[in-house]
């Protein structure tokens, strides 16, 4: 990957737990989101994810001089990722779209774009411990 990919990859997830946050938790007042992994989700939790946005975007130009930082930025998306394949392989989706459209699509994506955002972070560590 070049190190302009990388830094648009920086960017994009930072922008996407920042702006994510914002939009999904309707500004800090969708109780449904937090209700339904209120260890996750609460509204402290979604403060903490628009701070990891930050700081993604925070070293998106500098990443290769703190590459375990970026091993921590994988680690903590791959955790999220599993923390929702086991909400989602016991909770129905289908009724918290019927209860609230955007908390349903929050719901649905937020595991495998974490996913991706970890497996990003976790070559892009690769790569840097490999030079």
């Amino acid at each position: 990957m070049s190190k302009k990919f990388i830094q648009y990859g920086f960017i994009a997830a930072g922008v996407t737990n920042v702006v994510g946050g914002l939009i999904f938790s309707k500004f800090f007042s969708n109780d449904l989101l937090s209700s339904l992994q209120p260890d996750v989700l609460s509204n402290f939790s979604i403060i903490s994810i628009i701070l990891w946005g930050l700081a993604y975007i925070t070293v998106a130009k500098n990443h290769a001089a703190v590459k375990w930082l970026v091993a921590v930025f994988a680690i903590e998306k791959l955790a999220y990722a599993v923390v929702w394949a086991k909400w989602i392989t016991t909770n129905d989706v289908s009724q918290v779209f019927e209860r609230d459209m955007l908390t349903g699509i929050f719901y649905s994506i937020y595991g495998p774009n974490d996913f991706t955002f970890g497996v990003f972070f976790a070559v892009v560590t690769w790569q840097l411990f490999k030079k």
